[in-house]
């Protein structure tokens, strides 16, 4: 029998730890015409703890896709390569746009923090996959983890498969 909250803890600690480092996310939403949209957007919270936040604009084709399907895969690439599904929603908490402010975003987008047209987006994670490469392997490892406490005899199963590329 696995410990749901050992295994959920484990698994978000695993993929903080292959994350962290990676700035930017491939934040993939859909369309209201059922297109898949990914673009990039910088993460705004190092450490995970099963929530990811992000900056926005209500103006953006992003605040309609999400309003319309709030469903979304964060896709990170680095050393290692995670896939992270879950739903978005939209917060309006000035102290955390403040915090998560960045003066690069004062140019990037010709705002401030204050402005009521800055949303934030906090995405609660379902799942999460990586691939996990190491140079002197050579391989490639899979695991699929369910992280919240929906646990289910599906969402317990592992997947670790070793592929040679050699």
């Amino acid at each position: 029998m696995v410990n749901n909250t050992t295994s959920n803890l484990e698994s978000i600690q695993t993929v903080n730890k292959l994350i962290k480092d990676i700035k930017v996310a491939m934040f993939t939403t859909i369309s209201s015409d059922n297109k898949i949209i990914s673009r990039p957007m910088q993460t705004q919270e190092v450490e995970f703890d099963g929530e990811l936040w992000f900056l926005t604009m209500k103006d953006t084709e992003k605040y309609e896709e999400i309003i319309s399907n709030p469903n979304v895969n964060l896709a990170y690439a680095g050393s290692s390569y995670v896939s992270i599904s879950g739903t978005a929603e939209f917060i309006e908490d000035a102290a955390k746009k403040k915090e998560y402010w960045n003066p690069i975003f004062d140019k990037m987008l010709d705002t401030s923090y204050d402005d009521p047209n800055v949303v934030l987006i906090k995405v609660d994670a379902d799942s999460a996959e990586y691939w996990d490469s190491g140079n002197t392997l050579k391989s490639v490892k899979t695991f699929v983890k369910k992280l919240t406490n929906k646990d289910t005899e599906k969402d317990r199963k592992e997947i670790n498969d070793t592929v040679d590329f050699n």
